[in-house]
């Protein structure tokens, strides 16, 4: 009985430490305003993040709600202590406000975190008349 016991306990400690040391993304912001754009501009925004966890971060996938924007990121594993980038590109070609999620997907616990790229375009009629 006794040895029973003891293997269980090891048994639970061992997977207790295993499910502990996981990468963490910490993001420096999660959402960037951009203000306003003038329209036909891209505009581009880096999010920057440190792996404040005990294990590797891999970074399998980001998605973007729409062809409008455009993601790149850091494709080799990110180590404990050390920092990364995603960086977003909107294209604001169409006038108005606009709010767009990029999510990404990685190994952490969590699996994935969505980040924000937001502001209002303005119409290129509107911002000849404002920069005279």
């Amino acid at each position: 009985m006794k040895v029973f016991f003891s293997a269980l306990v090891l048994l639970v400690g061992l997977t207790t430490v295993s499910f502990a040391q996981k990468g963490v993304l910490k993001f420096k912001e999660e959402t960037h305003k951009f203000g306003k754009v003038p329209q036909g501009t891209p505009v581009t925004n880096e999010f920057v993040f440190t792996n404040t966890g005990t294990d590797p971060v891999v970074i399998s996938n980001v998605t973007v709600s729409c062809g409008c924007t455009t993601p790149i990121w850091s494709k080799a594993p990110v180590l404990p202590g050390k920092t990364g980038i995603i960086k977003a590109t909107f294209n604001a070609a169409a006038a108005g406000s606009f709010n767009k999620p990029v999510t990404v997907f990685s190994n952490t616990e969590g699996g994935s975190i969505t980040l924000y790229l937001n502001g209002e375009v303005i119409a290129k009629e509107a911002a000849k008349t404002s920069s005279k």
